[in-house]
Protein backbone atom coordinates (compact mmCIF):
# COMPACT_ATOMS: atom_id res chain seq x y z
CA UNK A 1 0.00 0.00 0.00
CA UNK A 2 2.68 2.25 1.03
CA UNK A 3 4.41 1.29 -2.40
CA UNK A 4 1.67 2.68 -4.17
CA UNK A 5 1.26 5.82 -2.80
CA UNK A 6 4.79 6.45 -2.72
CA UNK A 7 5.37 9.19 -5.73
CA UNK A 8 1.98 11.21 -4.15
CA UNK A 9 2.72 10.82 -0.41
CA UNK A 10 4.91 13.81 0.00
CA UNK A 11 2.35 16.53 -1.77
CA UNK A 12 -0.60 14.53 0.37
CA UNK A 13 0.99 14.85 3.12
CA UNK A 14 1.68 18.89 3.00
CA UNK A 15 -2.43 19.06 1.16
CA UNK A 16 -3.63 17.68 3.81
CA UNK A 17 -1.58 18.86 7.03
CA UNK A 18 -1.39 22.15 5.28
CA UNK A 19 2.11 22.28 5.97
CA UNK A 20 2.05 21.42 9.74
CA UNK A 21 4.01 17.91 9.05
CA UNK A 22 6.92 20.23 8.87
CA UNK A 23 6.80 22.12 11.55
CA UNK A 24 5.88 18.92 13.41
CA UNK A 25 9.13 16.84 12.18
CA UNK A 26 11.10 20.36 13.45
CA UNK A 27 10.15 19.75 16.80
CA UNK A 28 10.60 16.37 17.23
CA UNK A 29 14.44 17.13 16.36
CA UNK A 30 14.58 20.19 18.52
CA UNK A 31 13.02 18.09 21.17
CA UNK A 32 14.76 14.71 20.72
CA UNK A 33 18.43 15.40 18.90
CA UNK A 34 21.48 15.98 21.36
CA UNK A 35 24.72 17.64 20.17
CA UNK A 36 26.34 14.54 21.69
CA UNK A 37 24.32 11.90 19.55
CA UNK A 38 26.65 10.58 17.23
CA UNK A 39 24.75 7.74 15.58
CA UNK A 40 20.78 8.27 14.60
CA UNK A 41 18.26 6.00 13.37
CA UNK A 42 14.97 7.51 11.63
CA UNK A 43 12.78 4.54 11.67
CA UNK A 44 10.02 3.95 8.82
CA UNK A 45 11.56 7.17 7.51
CA UNK A 46 9.60 6.65 4.49
CA UNK A 47 10.39 9.57 1.72
CA UNK A 48 13.12 10.64 4.15
CA UNK A 49 11.77 14.12 5.59
CA UNK A 50 13.03 13.59 9.39
CA UNK A 51 15.98 12.04 8.49
CA UNK A 52 17.37 15.27 6.23
CA UNK A 53 16.10 17.31 9.23
CA UNK A 54 18.16 15.54 11.66
CA UNK A 55 20.94 15.58 9.19
CA UNK A 56 20.82 19.17 8.90
CA UNK A 57 21.01 19.68 12.63
CA UNK A 58 23.13 17.16 13.78
CA UNK A 59 26.81 17.15 14.82
CA UNK A 60 28.97 16.73 11.72
CA UNK A 61 30.06 14.28 13.11
CA UNK A 62 27.04 11.50 13.38
CA UNK A 63 25.93 9.27 11.30
CA UNK A 64 22.33 9.28 10.23
CA UNK A 65 20.53 6.38 9.23
CA UNK A 66 17.17 6.13 7.14
CA UNK A 67 15.38 3.03 7.47
CA UNK A 68 12.42 1.62 5.89
CA UNK A 69 10.74 -1.53 4.65
CA UNK A 70 9.27 0.38 1.66
CA UNK A 71 11.67 0.14 -1.53
CA UNK A 72 9.63 2.66 -3.18
CA UNK A 73 9.84 5.20 -0.55
CA UNK A 74 13.66 4.66 0.31
CA UNK A 75 14.17 5.21 -3.66
CA UNK A 76 12.22 9.01 -2.99
CA UNK A 77 14.67 8.98 -0.06
CA UNK A 78 17.36 8.51 -2.13
CA UNK A 79 17.38 11.10 -4.66
CA UNK A 80 15.94 13.69 -2.09
CA UNK A 81 19.12 12.99 0.08
CA UNK A 82 21.24 13.34 -3.02
CA UNK A 83 19.90 17.20 -3.27
CA UNK A 84 20.86 17.80 0.58
CA UNK A 85 23.79 19.94 1.10
CA UNK A 86 24.01 19.25 4.48
CA UNK A 87 25.56 16.08 4.31
CA UNK A 88 24.63 12.46 3.42
CA UNK A 89 21.70 9.91 5.09
CA UNK A 90 22.77 6.05 4.63
CA UNK A 91 19.60 4.23 3.55
CA UNK A 92 18.81 1.05 4.29
CA UNK A 93 15.74 -1.09 3.48
CA UNK A 94 14.38 -2.40 6.89
CA UNK A 95 12.14 -4.11 9.25
CA UNK A 96 11.19 -2.52 12.20
CA UNK A 97 10.86 -5.59 14.04
CA UNK A 98 13.86 -7.34 13.19
CA UNK A 99 16.39 -4.54 12.98
CA UNK A 100 19.50 -4.95 11.08
CA UNK A 101 21.79 -3.61 13.97
CA UNK A 102 24.06 -4.69 16.83
CA UNK A 103 22.56 -4.31 20.57
CA UNK A 104 23.38 -1.13 22.00
CA UNK A 105 24.73 0.86 19.08
CA UNK A 106 22.39 4.03 18.31
CA UNK A 107 22.60 6.77 20.43
CA UNK A 108 18.88 8.22 18.93
CA UNK A 109 16.23 6.44 17.10
CA UNK A 110 13.33 8.33 16.22
CA UNK A 111 9.80 7.23 13.99
CA UNK A 112 7.30 9.87 12.61
CA UNK A 113 3.72 8.67 11.52
CA UNK A 114 5.02 4.52 11.17
CA UNK A 115 4.82 3.11 14.87
CA UNK A 116 0.86 2.65 14.48
CA UNK A 117 1.80 0.58 11.27
CA UNK A 118 4.16 -1.99 12.85
CA UNK A 119 2.58 -5.57 12.91
CA UNK A 120 3.13 -5.95 17.00
CA UNK A 121 3.94 -2.29 18.83
CA UNK A 122 5.69 -3.66 21.69
CA UNK A 123 7.50 -5.71 19.12
CA UNK A 124 8.95 -2.70 18.00
CA UNK A 125 9.35 -0.74 21.18
CA UNK A 126 11.39 -3.96 22.35
CA UNK A 127 13.86 -3.96 19.11
CA UNK A 128 14.14 -0.33 19.12
CA UNK A 129 15.06 -0.49 23.23
CA UNK A 130 17.69 -3.34 22.23
CA UNK A 131 19.53 -1.30 20.26
CA UNK A 132 19.51 2.20 21.51
CA UNK A 133 22.85 2.24 24.40
CA UNK A 134 22.28 3.06 27.44
CA UNK A 135 21.23 6.77 27.92
CA UNK A 136 20.36 6.12 24.10
CA UNK A 137 17.00 8.08 23.16
CA UNK A 138 13.48 7.37 21.75
CA UNK A 139 11.41 9.72 19.45
CA UNK A 140 7.79 8.71 18.33
CA UNK A 141 5.96 11.50 16.23
CA UNK A 142 2.02 9.56 15.72
CA UNK A 143 -1.48 11.07 14.98
CA UNK A 144 -2.95 11.03 17.92
CA UNK A 145 -7.50 11.72 19.05
CA UNK A 146 -7.65 15.17 20.29
CA UNK A 147 -9.43 13.87 23.28
CA UNK A 148 -11.45 18.11 23.18
CA UNK A 149 -15.02 17.10 22.17
CA UNK A 150 -15.23 20.78 20.59
CA UNK A 151 -12.47 19.75 18.57
CA UNK A 152 -13.05 16.24 17.54
CA UNK A 153 -16.58 17.98 16.41
CA UNK A 154 -14.69 19.69 14.16
CA UNK A 155 -12.23 17.58 12.73
CA UNK A 156 -13.38 14.14 12.91
CA UNK A 157 -15.87 14.76 9.87
CA UNK A 158 -12.97 16.04 8.04
CA UNK A 159 -10.17 13.01 9.41
CA UNK A 160 -12.79 10.25 8.28
CA UNK A 161 -14.71 11.55 5.59
CA UNK A 162 -12.74 14.46 3.62
CA UNK A 163 -9.67 13.46 3.92
CA UNK A 164 -10.28 10.00 2.25
CA UNK A 165 -11.77 11.80 -0.58
CA UNK A 166 -9.18 14.18 -0.84
CA UNK A 167 -6.85 11.06 -1.47
CA UNK A 168 -8.78 9.40 -3.66
CA UNK A 169 -8.95 12.36 -5.97
CA UNK A 170 -4.71 12.59 -6.09
CA UNK A 171 -3.70 9.24 -4.74
CA UNK A 172 -4.85 5.84 -3.41
CA UNK A 173 -8.31 5.69 -1.92
CA UNK A 174 -7.93 2.94 0.23
CA UNK A 175 -4.33 4.43 1.95
CA UNK A 176 -6.53 7.32 2.78
CA UNK A 177 -9.51 5.38 4.76
CA UNK A 178 -7.10 3.07 6.04
CA UNK A 179 -5.11 6.26 8.02
CA UNK A 180 -7.89 7.39 9.94
CA UNK A 181 -9.18 3.84 10.86
CA UNK A 182 -5.00 2.79 11.87
CA UNK A 183 -5.37 5.97 14.05
CA UNK A 184 -8.63 5.42 15.67
CA UNK A 185 -7.40 2.32 16.71
CA UNK A 186 -3.88 3.12 18.04
CA UNK A 187 -3.19 3.75 21.51
CA UNK A 188 -4.19 7.22 23.19
CA UNK A 189 -1.20 9.46 24.62
CA UNK A 190 -1.47 8.60 27.92
CA UNK A 191 -2.04 4.94 26.96
CA UNK A 192 1.02 4.88 24.51
CA UNK A 193 3.41 6.79 27.70
CA UNK A 194 2.50 3.52 29.61
CA UNK A 195 3.21 0.78 27.19
CA UNK A 196 6.83 2.60 26.52
CA UNK A 197 7.22 2.79 30.46
CA UNK A 198 6.05 -1.44 30.29
CA UNK A 199 8.37 -1.96 27.41
CA UNK A 200 11.85 -0.94 29.37
CA UNK A 201 11.80 2.86 28.97
CA UNK A 202 12.00 5.87 31.35
CA UNK A 203 11.59 9.58 31.58
CA UNK A 204 8.74 9.22 29.26
CA UNK A 205 7.09 12.58 28.45
CA UNK A 206 4.49 13.47 25.74
CA UNK A 207 3.15 16.43 24.32
CA UNK A 208 0.27 17.08 22.09
CA UNK A 209 0.25 18.89 19.18
CA UNK A 210 -2.00 20.81 17.20
CA UNK A 211 -4.80 20.61 19.31
CA UNK A 212 -4.39 16.85 20.18
CA UNK A 213 -4.41 15.65 16.70
CA UNK A 214 -0.79 14.47 17.12
CA UNK A 215 1.78 14.09 19.77
CA UNK A 216 5.89 13.18 20.45
CA UNK A 217 6.41 10.91 22.79
CA UNK A 218 10.12 10.77 23.82
CA UNK A 219 11.42 8.24 26.27
CA UNK A 220 15.06 7.75 27.17
CA UNK A 221 17.21 3.62 27.66
CA UNK A 222 17.76 4.11 31.81
CA UNK A 223 21.55 3.03 32.65
CA UNK A 224 21.85 -0.40 34.11
CA UNK A 225 22.18 -0.19 37.41
CA UNK A 226 25.30 -1.97 38.87
CA UNK A 227 24.39 -4.76 40.62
Amino acid sequence: MFGEISDRYDLLNRLLSAGTDVAWRNLAVREALRPSDRRVVDLACGTGDLALALRRKAHPACTVVGMDFTAPMLRIAQRKGARNPAGSVHWVEGDGLRLPLPSGSVDLVTIAFGIRNMESLEGALREIHRVLRPGGRLAVLEFSRPGNKLVETLYYPYFLHVLPRLGALISNRSAYLYLPQSVLHFPGRRELARIMKREGFGRVRHCALSFGIAALHIGDKLPERPS
